[in-house]
């Protein structure tokens, strides 16, 4: 039976930072949620170029979150590529065409005025 590392949501969040990073996702964010909100200790939120793009980075960042940590993820929104949703438990990703992004602002909605994370 292979072994996993302990699942953190420090652990999740560096793994899935830098996956983003390794599959070229711009604009990367992550927000504290802890204190805030009980869906999750942390939000990540990032752009891909094209739907393409943004389907092809959240499917190697499930991949990668299973082959890790033997997490199976929730996701939402993987088949038409413009906002996909990631809950891998304590943290949530977010990974949007530019466009979508801009139009929801999530980051307006969860980080304090004037921050800058990342």
């Amino acid at each position: 039976m292979e072994s996993h590392k302990q699942t953190t949501s420090e652990g999740l969040l560096s793994l899935i930072v830098s996956s983003l990073e390794d599959d070229k996702a711009e604009d990367i964010v992550q927000i504290d949620l802890r204190g805030k909100t009980t869906i999750g200790d942390y939000m990540v939120i990032a752009s891909g170029r094209s739907s393409r793009q943004v389907s092809s980075i959240s499917e190697k960042l499930t991949d990668r979150l299973k082959a890790h940590f033997g997490v199976l993820c929730k996701t939402e929104g993987k088949d038409t590529g413009d906002w996909v949703l990631i809950d891998s438990g304590d943290v949530i990703v977010h990974v949007f065409r530019p466009e979508v992004r801009e139009f929801y602002q999530l980051e307006k909605m969860w980080l304090p005025t004037g921050t800058v994370s990342q």
